[in-house]
C-alpha cells in the first residue's frame, strides 16, 4: 500500500506540467497553428521563473507565495516567447514547423550562455523548498488525504484548476467556439466577421501562457525548483505533443494521457521501491525509456484515428475564401 501511495503522490507533480503544456498546444493547434516550440516555451518559462525565485529567495516570503509569483513571471515569459512564433507563423506566414524548431534550439543556448556568464554554472539553482508535507485539515482525511493532500506540491491543485478553466473556455464560451472555427474552417469564420489572425494570435498566446507555467511547474515538481541549460525540459515539450495527440485534442482525454505517461516515468524512477520490478534485475535505464517507447507505440496506433482539425497548420490569407 505504501508503494501505491508513493507512486500516486509522485505521478501527479509530473503529470501536471505535461497536462498544462499539452493544453497549451491544444489551444494553438485548434486555432490553426502547429506549436512545435513547446519545448522552448517550457524552458523559457522555467528559466525566468527560477531566476525570479533566485532573486527573492532570501526575502523571507512564504514559499507558496514565491511559487505563485514565479508562476506569473513564467507565464509572462511564455507569452512573450510565443509571440515570436505568432509573428513568424501568422503574420509572416513562415513555415510553422521550421519556426518552432528554430525557437526550440535558441532557448537552451540562451540559458547556458546567461547561466555561464552570471552564475558560472549550467543553470540556476534555488534553495526554496516548495514541498508540502501535509495540507491542513484535508490531509487528515483517511486514504484520500494521504493520496492527494500529503507529500505534494501546490502545482497539482493549480494544474487541476487550469484544466477545469480550459475545459470551460474551450467548450462553453464564444471565444472557444470561434477559436475552433478558425482552426477548422478559417474562410468560413472570416465570412461571418471573425478575425482569424487575432484568434490565432490568441490561441498561440494561450499556448505560451500555459507552456510557460508548465515549464516552471516542471522545474518545481521534477527538478526540485532548478533549471539546467544542458538538460532543458528533458523532452517534456515533445512528450506533451504526444500527450495532446493521444488525448485527441480534448482537455479531459489529455488529462488522462498525461497521467498515463507520468505514471510510466514515475515507475521508471522508482524501480528499487517496487519488489516485483527490482527482482527482475533489469537495468534501470531501460525502464527510463518506457515513456518514450510508449509515445512511439501510441502514436503509431492512433495516428489514423486521431487527427488534428483539417485546417491546422494551413496559412490563412484574408480575402481568399
Amino acid at each position: 500500500m505504501d508503494v501505491i501511495f508513493y507512486l500516486i503522490q509522485n505521478t501527479l507533480p509530473v503529470a501536471i506540467p505535461l497536462l498544462l503544456v499539452a493544453l497549451g498546444g491544444m489551444f494553438s493547434e485548434r486555432s490553426g497553428v502547429i506549436n512545435i516550440a513547446l519545448e522552448g516555451i517550457m524552458l523559457f518559462g522555467a528559466f525566468f521563473g527560477c531566476l525570479f525565485v533566485y532573486f527573492v529567495q532570501g526575502t523571507g516570503l512564504n514559499p507558496q507565495v514565491i511559487l505563485l509569483l514565479a508562476m506569473l513571471v513564467a507565464a509572462l515569459a511564455g507569452i512573450i516567447f510565443s509571440l515570436l512564433l505568432s509573428f513568424a507563423a501568422v503574420s509572416m506566414k513562415a513555415d510553422q514547423t521550421i519556426t518552432g524548431t528554430a525557437l526550440n534550439m535558441i532557448v537552451p543556448a540562451m540559458v547556458l550562455l546567461f547561466s555561464k556568464m552570471s552564475f558560472n554554472s549550467d543553470g540556476i539553482t534555488t534553495n526554496v523548498k516548495f514541498y508540502i508535507q501535509k495540507v491542513p485539515v484535508l490531509g487528515d482525511i483517511p486514504i484520500i488525504g494521504e493520496l492527494f493532500f500529503q507529500k505534494t506540491y501546490l502545482t497539482v491543485y493549480i494544474g487541476i484548476a487550469f484544466l477545469i478553466i480550459a475545459t470551460i473556455i474551450f467548450y462553453k464560451t464564444r471565444f472557444g467556439l470561434r477559436l475552433r472555427a478558425c482552426g477548422e474552417h478559417p474562410q468560413a469564420a472570416d465570412s461571418v466577421g471573425i478575425n482569424v489572425y487575432h484568434m490565432r494570435y490568441a490561441g498561440v498566446t494561450l499556448s505560451g501562457f500555459l507552456g510557460g507555467i508548465g515549464g516552471y511547474f516542471y522545474s518545481v515538481g521534477v527538478m526540485s525548483g532548478n533549471v539546467n541549460g544542458h538538460t532543458g525540459a528533458a523532452g517534456f515539450g515533445f512528450l506533451a505533443l504526444a500527450v495532446m495527440i493521444f488525448g485527441q485534442w480534448k482537455p479531459i482525454k489529455i488529462f488522462y494521457a498525461a497521467l498515463f505517461f507520468a505514471f510510466l516515468r514515475t515507475v521508471a524512477y522508482s524501480v528499487p521501491l517496487i519488489p516485483f520490478l527490482n527482482n527482475l534485475n533489469i537495468n534501470q535505464t531501460y525502464y527510463k525509456m518506457l515513456p518514450y517507447i510508449a509515445t512511439m507505440v501510441v502514436l503509431a496506433f492512433t495516428s489514423k484515428k486521431s487527427r488534428a482539425p483539417k485546417a491546422e497548420g494551413i496559412p490563412y490569407d484574408k480575402g481568399k475564401r
